[in-house]
């Protein structure tokens, strides 16, 4: 189960996501440096104990919310430069190498666990405590499912995990990434499940919307 280290991170997450985040091409600031505060999220368990999973929900100073999904490392992945959010310093573990969760397999292998009902959401800042909060869906087939496959920009923000399912065919993990209040699948005639979350808006009032929904891939 995850184990959350009472230590400092120099530099700290927010201070990584102030300078990766207006980067991504589904980024909609103004182009001002943002004031990011933490809003939400919850983890995920990598089954060997070797990757931190975690998906957290940003805003920034003018109310949008950004879904960020995160992978903690050890050490370097080769191959996954250009998905590097940034280095820092943990004080117990050293360095920890930070990437973008949808580019990682295992937290692709995780969510989509998640979405299927095989994983239990955990508390974002509490060790061994699952979430409640987190709520998901699934009405597709079983199976094994990769966690590596081809990422593109999704439509209306979002980002497109497409993996193998073995006699399934391809899937297409698609990530949320800017948030709107009560948004749900789009094209749900091929969405066959989902992970939903919530989230404090700036102005201290709930909100809750599909964090990823996992759907058949376009034939052809």
């Amino acid at each position: 189960m995850s184990l959350i280290h009472r230590t400092t991170l120099t530099p700290t997450k927010l201070e990584l996501l102030t300078d990766w985040l207006p980067r991504q091409p589904w980024y909609a600031g103004s182009g001002r440096r943002p004031e990011l505060a933490k809003a939400g999220g919850f983890r995920l368990d990598d089954p060997l104990g070797e990757v931190g999973v975690e998906f957290m929900v940003v805003t920034d100073q003018d109310g949008a919310a950004y879904h960020v999904p995160m992978a903690y490392r050890g050490a370097p992945r080769t191959g996954a430069e250009d998905a590097l959010i940034g280095t820092t310093e943990h004080g117990v573990l050293g360095r920890r190498w930070i990437y973008d969760g949808a580019h990682d397999p295992v937290v692709v292998a995780q969510l989509i666990a998640l979405v299927r009902g095989e994983a239990e959401a955990q508390a974002q800042s509490v060790s061994d405590t699952p979430d409640p909060s987190v709520a998901r869906h699934y009405a597709g087939p079983s199976g094994a499912v990769s966690g590596a496959g081809s990422v593109t920009d999704g439509p209306q923000a979002t980002t497109d995990v497409t993996v193998d399912a073995g006699p399934a065919g391809r899937l297409v993990l698609r990530v949320t990434r800017a948030l709107r209040p009560g948004a749900a699948d789009d094209g749900a005639g091929d969405v066959l499940g989902h992970v939903e979350a919530p989230w404090q808006q700036p102005d201290g009032t709930g909100a809750r919307a599909v964090l990823a929904s996992l759907r058949k891939a376009a034939s052809g």
